[in-house]
């Protein structure tokens, strides 16, 4: 009993500092640079953190994101939110209550975490602001932030996670 609530603990913990992270980093682009959709042409601010490093260029851009990925759905923002919070609300019921793989928590924690992340800054801003741009051996990848990386890697270890699972079970 008491491993479990430590263990339980430590990944409460670890979503708290990913979350805290995903919000300092916004905070911090979006009180410091000006945004790149209100710049012109080459006057906009880019802050480049590297540039043809094996082909890829990153760089810090401002930007406002009213919808979910790469800005789908932007014209339906409360309906947007309904859901994100419905499934936020889905994702802490089974973490907390159904769930029973181990392998599935982290993951789990990741994927809450961003979308955690994501919803306090529809709140606190009207839009979620986006700052991680990369441009990869030529193709300009869309802006992003620490939350979506966080879903990102959730999702595609849980994917990884469930196909291990199926392998063992009809190996």
């Amino acid at each position: 009993m008491i491993h479990t609530f430590v263990r339980f603990a430590w990944f409460l913990l670890l979503g708290m500092v990913l979350l805290f992270l995903d919000f300092i980093t916004k905070a911090y682009v979006y009180h410091v640079m000006p945004f790149y959709d209100s710049c012109i042409g080459a006057s906009c601010v880019d802050y480049m953190i590297f540039k043809q490093w094996f082909g890829i260029d990153l760089s810090i851009t401002l930007t406002q994101n009213t919808g979910a990925a790469w800005g789908f759905f932007s014209n339906f923002q409360v309906l947007l939110m309904v859901v994100r919070v419905a499934l936020i609300g889905g994702m802490f019921f089974y973490l907390f209550f159904i769930n029973k793989q181990s392998s599935q928590i982290l993951p789990l924690v990741l994927v809450l975490a961003g979308a955690l992340g994501n919803v306090v800054d529809f709140f606190l801003y009207g839009f979620v602001v986006d700052f991680l741009h990369f441009n990869l051996w030529g193709y300009d990848f869309p802006v992003f932030n620490f939350a979506d990386t966080y879903i990102t890697i959730g999702v595609f270890w849980l994917a990884f996670v469930s196909a291990v699972r199926k392998q063992k079970k009809y190996a």
